[in-house]
């Protein structure tokens, strides 16, 4: 191993859950926050704390008793300073030892021969993996100095939803990535993961999995925070209508009610069934791309032995959009203003899909905006924003004594811990039958009566559903056996 630096030597990642409106609380909103010197931690002040995730007194966001001004300080200081070491390192390919490199710089206030002063406290920066990232960020069209630009020109903006976790999420100003704290359990598995990850890239760089760019790590007030760059699935330049998190499973996957009361909550799979019972319907080209793609995914996520991961699907009504008052939403720009264009290669869910799909079909928009053309049984025009998520759940010994005793007390099936290889064929099946569809041939969108799913599923009540497996009523497809 290269290791260079003592302590954790571990980076990790859950889901990115994008497209909420920034917190008020954050220092990009214009409401005047103590400096981070003045306040560099929190333990002596009031916290609601989610995790490892807090508020301190004035309102400001903490993650184990640092900042939230202050962590992302520290993490642009950082990535400038190991982006610009390593444009000085010449171009290779990449080796297996490159995969276990941990670079670490300290950063004191005072400043150092290497590193500026600035106005935080003391703290260490470690960047994972240097070479290995630079070359999947070139793989996606990332220029060295567009990270940058895009991570440390303006402040990162913070987003409120923290997800059952408790992690911070930041967006970059102009959109383009998402910084997420991760977990150390899910920072070892990702470790793991990074040969096979380059491989798979090498081979299919249009993927609906998460786009890793870069892993850091904070040493900050004795702790380890440990962060991760990837791209951000959902655009808050476009107005969201409806989202969904979806496994394939019924057992209790609708949300609460205290996820409903949110401004845009996160549904699940028995809510989709009742709010979109016809599911959602793509041009043929479309369709067989997707299905064709979440199939290539599937199977690197099971060779992986992974499983547990949801798509994400974000809607935005275009009809809906356009019958909505001008101004309704002030951080959104719905259909007024293009949103700008990506620097990624593949990072729209448009790109993400497999290449032959272009625009054309039945369904056709003047402009995509990144996402997917679809309708509803209604025939109102939707773009689809999509992307897997929470990928780092490997069918570990804990998640097969989880799946043993829920199968006691629930039919096996209906579960979503389930051994890998049924899990992939269960959630391609549910999402290719089930939530996509392809559009009939001569669809009539005021009149049409669609037949899904099946006529049983529509008399089971709700309480019925909870019981039994969505797939269940679905035709068996081939299961995979393949590895990568």
């Amino acid at each position: 191993m290269a290791s260079a630096s003592s302590g954790s030597s571990a980076v990790g990642f859950s889901s990115a859950d994008s497209g909420v409106p920034p917190c008020t609380s954050s220092s990009a909103s214009g409401i005047k926050r103590p400096m981070a010197s003045e306040v560099p931690y929190a333990s002596s002040m009031s916290m609601k704390k989610i995790g490892h995730r807090g508020v301190d007194s004035s309102g400001e966001t903490t993650y184990k008793k640092t900042t939230s001004s202050a962590l992302k300080g520290a993490i642009q200081l950082g990535i400038t300073h190991t982006v610009g070491s390593l444009s000085t390192k010449p171009e290779r390919d990449v080796l297996m030892q490159d995969f276990y490199v941990v670079e670490s710089i300290f950063f004191p206030s005072e400043g150092s021969n290497l590193t500026p002063a600035h106005h935080y406290n003391d703290f260490r920066f470690k960047t994972y993996a240097p070479v290995a990232f630079r070359y999947f960020r070139e793989l996606f069209g990332i220029r060295p100095d567009d990270y940058l630009y895009s991570l440390c020109n303006e402040p990162l903006i913070e987003l409120c939803n923290s997800g059952a976790s408790g992690s911070l999420f930041y967006v970059s100003s102009d959109d383009e990535f998402i910084i997420k704290t991760v977990q150390h359990k899910e920072a070892e598995f990702l470790q793991k993961l990074l040969p096979g990850y380059y491989m798979n890239l090498n081979q299919n760089p249009r993927t609906l999995l998460p786009k890793f760019y870069g892993l850091y790590c904070v040493q900050a007030g004795g702790k380890n925070i440990r962060i991760v760059v990837m791209n951000n699935l959902l655009p808050r330049s476009v107005k969201m209508h409806i989202k969904y998190d979806l496994k394939g499973s019924t057992y209790k996957r609708r949300a609460s009610q205290k996820e409903r009361d949110k401004p845009l909550p996160t549904l699940k799979d028995l809510d989709f069934l009742q709010d979109i019972p016809d599911g959602l319907f793509l041009d043929a080209d479309m369709y067989n791309a997707l299905c064709k793609t979440l199939q290539r995914d599937c199977l690197v996520l099971q060779s992986f032995k992974i499983m547990d991961y949801s798509l994400l699907v974000s809607i935005h009504n275009i009809d809906h959009a356009q019958r909505e008052p001008l101004g309704n939403e002030a951080q959104y720009s719905t259909d007024t203003r293009r949103p700008a264009p990506q620097k990624a290669l593949y990072s729209t869910a448009m790109e993400s899909i497999q290449g032959e799909a272009r625009r054309g079909g039945t369904v056709e928009t003047d402009d995509h905006m990144g996402g997917i053309p679809a309708r509803n049984s209604k025939g109102e025009r939707l773009l689809l924003y999509i992307g897997i998520i929470d990928i780092l759940q490997s069918y570990r010994f804990v998640k097969k004594l989880e799946h043993s005793w829920k199968a006691l007390v629930h039919d096996g099936d209906t579960v979503s811990v389930h051994r890998p290889s049924f899990y992939a064929e269960r959630f391609q099946r549910f999402m290719c039958t089930t939530v996509f569809k392809k559009i009939p041939s001569q669809p009539s969108w005021k009149s049409m009566k669609f037949q899904s799913q099946s006529s049983s599923i529509e008399q089971k009540s709700s309480e019925d559903l909870e019981q039994d497996s969505t797939i269940s009523v679905i035709p068996r497809c081939q299961p995979l056996t393949q590895q990568c």
